[in-house]
């Protein structure tokens, strides 16, 4: 069982989060905590400049909300937390931070392009001083 989990959630077409969450909440202690994070990537300089803030809020609340869905569907009190960076940092770097002891990450089957650069799991999976669980 673990104390202070960090459950790191993708909201793309394909994300895991509810399955993720209702790991979580079965490996959790009954005294423990689970932090929902989502990782929003920097947009290039040349690209930030054509979007407004306003567009970056509305995809900030989008993200909450939708952790908050998450959250909700599998009956479990979660902090939620969406950040800026790059997301295998970020993950690592929250879990620094807060003294999270399991990361849960999902992972997708690994394309070409994994095998070259690297997924956000696999980053997570060779830098964490944590446990992770990594679902498929």
């Amino acid at each position: 069982m673990y104390k202070n989990m960090l459950v790191a959630i993708a909201l793309d077409d394909e994300h895991q989060g509810e399955a993720a969450v209702a790991l979580a909440k079965a490996l959790q202690d009954p005294d423990g905590s689970i932090t929902l994070l989502h990782v929003m990537e920097h947009v290039p300089t040349f690209v930030a400049v054509q979007i407004s803030e306003s567009i970056i809020d509305a995809n900030r609340n989008n993200a909450i909300a939708e952790l908050q869905k998450i959250a909700e569907t599998v009956g479990v009190e979660a902090l939620i937390n969406v950040e800026d960076g790059h997301a295998g940092r970020t993950i690592l770097d929250h879990a620094r931070d807060h003294d999270i002891n399991c990361i849960v990450i999902a992972s997708h089957r690994p394309g070409l392009a994994d095998y070259f650069l690297g997924s956000t799991a696999s980053h997570v999976v060779r830098h964490a001083s944590c446990s992770v669980h990594v679902m498929r």
